[in-house]
């Protein structure tokens, strides 16, 4: 599967009908959501035969507007809300459990097979349920033409601070060709520089966030200016609106560059290697620490470690996620543990006399966890046939091709073993 995005453009009277839609779908989820709330039992065919109790009742006329599916669709955002609560509620790990909540600002509206149509040069939708929203152009750098809309197997519109999308959800599998080298690395991701590899080369920090905070706090500002205590039922200025969609933009902008980054580093990083070890951080837990909070969530690392894993399965390669713990702490040639502050930038052994920098040294632990763990598992899985290494570690074996595995990982670890102390 993959998803084409492409901008719709048309009239102010379009975007507010696909607004009613979108008010439409957020709607049927939170009726379907009461309905589990106040009666036992409820499952989710029980949830598909509200959608159509509610385009039946006279009171709520605008429910019939939305297409079916779409309807059906709300209904199943509404059952996997429910659905991951209930999981949840069996792992005691998890002090969240996650009670599904209504929506009050929903920001897309899902179609299937239903309720929309291409053109045949595949540069303009119309969507035709009961809103009328009409024809749209597709503006967008990847063309539809090369996929026919039976292929096309959702259609999602999203509002965001700059207008409305439409994604397509396209059913074809997606490969790409790899020039294996026998280049294996291991990653260390930092605030510092973003990543530095085991061969010590590293990649800066960009720090989209920091970049653009002197302008979101003078939008910031602005904003807190122009919002006023309002009686009920009475609504803020113009000029206030204004304001608020300039802010939401400017934070838009971070988040696509931030996306655009981590695209272009993971991509660069898998097609010059065969074999990846980055670390499998928590970084949920790590932004608990509130001096460091902003500068983890700049860094968007768990962003750049999802794209490392997708492009390593679309590219053929082996990618693994370790254990960070003491990986900063252990040399990496003699493995003596030496405590470092978080300020303490030089790793510098007293047993082996090795000079490193903080994050080469972490690099190297990283990729030699990382083979160890690729040679218990080769060392398990060799004479077995059908081999699948898809595991919870994002690891990728290739059509159980045990014997090229096998020699980068003795390739690695004699890399690994070379240690300056030797030549002494």
């Amino acid at each position: 599967m993959i998803a084409i995005e492409a901008k719709l453009k048309g009239t102010p009277d379009q975007y507010t009908r696909l607004e009613s839609a979108i008010r439409t779908a957020q709607f049927i989820r939170n009726k379907c959501l009461r309905h589990w709330m106040e009666h036992r039992g409820v499952n989710r065919n029980d949830l598909q035969k509200l959608c159509s109790v509610l385009s039946k009742d006279t009171s709520t006329p605008w429910a019939k507007k939305l297409n079916s599916q779409a309807r059906q669709t709300a209904a199943d955002r509404a059952w996997q809300g429910i659905v991951n609560f209930y999981d949840n509620c069996k792992k005691p790990a998890i002090k969240k459990k996650g009670y599904p909540k209504f929506k009050k600002y929903n920001r897309s509206v899902e179609y299937k097979n239903s309720g929309w149509s291409l053109s045949a040069d595949r540069k303009q939708i119309t969507f035709t349920d009961g809103f009328n929203a009409g024809t749209f152009d597709l503006w967008t750098s990847r063309d539809l033409v090369w996929y026919s809309e039976q292929q096309i197997k959702r259609v999602r519109v999203v509002k965001r601070a700059d207008g409305y999308y439409c994604q397509f959800l396209v059913d074809i599998e997606r490969k790409s060709s790899h020039e294996y080298t026998g280049s294996v690395v291991g990653i260390d991701l930092g605030l510092k520089e973003f990543y530095t590899d085991s061969n010590g080369q590293t990649v800066e920090n960009p720090r989209f966030l920091r970049q653009s905070e002197k302008r979101l706090k003078r939008l910031q500002r602005r904003l807190s200016r122009r919002h006023c205590k309002l009686d009920k039922g009475k609504k803020q200025s113009n000029r206030y609106h204004k304001a608020r969609v300039q802010l939401a933009k400017q934070h838009l902008k971070v988040s696509r560059q931030r996306k655009d980054h981590a695209i272009k580093t993971a991509g660069a990083l898998v097609k010059s290697n065969d074999l990846l070890v980055y670390e499998d951080l928590k970084v949920s837990n790590m932004v608990k620490n509130h001096k460091l909070a902003k500068s983890i969530s700049d860094a968007s690392w768990y962003q750049f470690c999802q794209w490392v894993a997708y492009y390593a399965k679309i590219h053929g390669i082996i990618c693994v996620a370790v254990p960070p713990h003491f990986t900063t702490q252990d040399c990496s040639n003699c493995g003596t543990r030496v405590q470092k502050a978080l300020s303490t930038r030089t790793h510098n052994c007293s047993h082996c006399h090795t000079v490193l920098d903080r994050d080469h040294n972490a690099a190297k632990n990283i990729l030699a966890k990382g083979l160890k763990m690729l040679a218990s598992f080769i060392k398990s899985t060799v004479g077995h046939t059908g081999i699948n290494a898809q595991g919870e570690a994002d690891r990728w074996l290739v059509n159980g091709d045990v014997n090229h595995l096998s020699q980068l990982i003795e390739l690695g670890i004699g890399e690994s073993l070379e240690s300056p102390s030797k030549e002494d």
